[in-house]
């Protein structure tokens, strides 16, 4: 289903790839939907399954830890497959998936299509998250890589929403039908729109010669690897500070801020609006200088999250800070992964995504575990400081790590 296009190396004076990139954006707009969707139709599922809204929840677990376990080795056995093509056919798995939770007749047999759906999350993400860096030179990766987390972004903010409500209305397996639809629609689009690239990169085979020629036929060890390593593991020590948090944050509005239930809602809603002005940020201010960017996002998180906490009383400061620590959290995702393309060498970029999407679902997993046994323990109160705690040791972590990248690279 690829297209037969001969790929060429992008260049700096080459035409920026917007019509591909709004593409695979709109995929990632599809793919992100579809992870989240079973959190907004709680209620409406638990009751047709017959089961507990907390086994529903479970749902998105069984999506996210399916995705830690098998991206790394499913992105390791496609890896002389054509991107273009893989992720038309991913599109149409994410369309199975949905399908067969729309049809199933009991709560097993959603769960077996929602483990469908993390298979075909997981390489999704591995190849997409490379995939813009492909599409640009690398003074443009920044730039590529916003605009396609975008759809990831607008996803929480009005794809999950629409679908939500959507399914309220006309029932959730049929919403589920609908999101199944739009993933072959996107599939068509990526097919039609989307640029075919050459993941290998006709330098890297080239280096890859002369590097196997001088060593007398061994082949040397990438030496960018310990910089992906690096990156991925601060990736992952954020997400877990994160989401210890932001898995309770609406209990935390309500009981520690007074905030009224119906009030809930339209704060979640500024938060995402706010985040989405932080990725623009990520990719027009810090888009070339991503470790900058990454070292005031992480640092302004950590700060408007003790200003939430300390002054959880005064309901207007709170609000402020709530607002600009999802404005400055927004522009992690992409500061991130905008870091580790520009680390990892052309060669391993797939092989990277994949690490770091496990490195994501994993602080994901944990974090929301480790907020659950801090909330069980010492207290609701307690959790918004456990998570600056762990971005002040994300930051350090960040700024060491730097330097032995730096260094590293300038030895290789």
């Amino acid at each position: 289903m690829s297209r037969t296009t001969t790929p060429s190396a992008p260049t700096q004076t080459a035409k920026f790839p917007w019509i591909g990139l709004i593409t695979l954006s709109a995929a990632v707009f599809l793919s992100v939907t579809s992870e989240m969707l079973p959190t907004g139709l709680l209620p409406d599922m638990s009751h047709t399954l017959g089961v507990s809204q907390s086994q529903v929840g479970l749902l998105v677990t069984w999506f996210a830890f399916t995705v830690v376990l098998t991206s790394t080795l499913l992105t390791h056995l496609t890896r002389k497959l054509p991107r273009h093509g893989l992720i038309v056919w991913v599109l149409v798995a994410f369309a199975v998936s949905n399908v067969l939770t729309a049809i199933a007749p009991n709560y097993e047999f959603v769960v077996a299509s929602r483990i469908i759906g993390g298979l075909a999350h997981g390489l999704f993400w591995a190849v997409v998250g490379a995939y813009a860096a492909h599409l640009v030179p690398k003074a443009q990766i920044g730039r590529a890589v916003s605009i396609t987390i975008a759809g990831g972004t607008l996803a929480f903010v009005f794809g999950v929403p629409i679908a939500t409500a959507a399914g309220h209305v006309l029932g959730w397996q049929l919403s589920f039908v609908a999101l199944a639809v739009l993933m072959l629609v996107g599939a068509v689009l990526v097919w039609k729109f989307l640029p075919p690239v050459d993941h290998y990169g006709i330098h890297e085979k080239a280096t890859d010669a002369d590097a196997t020629a001088l060593t007398g036929g061994r082949t040397r060890r990438d030496p960018t690897v310990m910089a992906v390593v690096l990156i991925c593991s601060i990736t992952g020590l954020i997400m877990v500070g994160h989401y210890t948090f932001y898995t309770y944050v609406a209990p935390f509005l309500i009981d520690g801020l007074g905030v009224n239930g119906s009030s809930l809602a339209p704060l979640l809603f500024a938060y995402g609006i706010a985040g989405a002005v932080g990725l623009l940020l990520a990719g027009t201010v810090f888009g070339p200088r991503p470790q900058l960017g990454l070292v005031v996002s992480v640092t302004v998180c950590a700060i408007s999250v003790t200003v939430l906490a300390v002054f959880a009383a005064n309901l207007p400061v709170a609000i402020g800070a709530f607002v600009l620590w999802g404005l400055a959290f927004g522009a992690l995702p992409p500061l991130l992964q905008t870091r580790l393309l520009h680390a990892a060498s052309a060669r391993i970029r797939d092989q990277s995504s994949a690490f770091y999407t496990t490195a994501f679902n994993s602080g994901i997993g944990g974090g929301a575990l480790l907020g659950a046994v801090l909330l069980d323990t010492v207290g609701l109160r307690v959790v918004p400081f456990a998570y600056v705690g762990i971005l002040v040791a994300a930051l350090v972590l960040s700024v060491v790590s730097d330097l032995v990248i730096r260094r590293r690279l300038a030895s290789a």
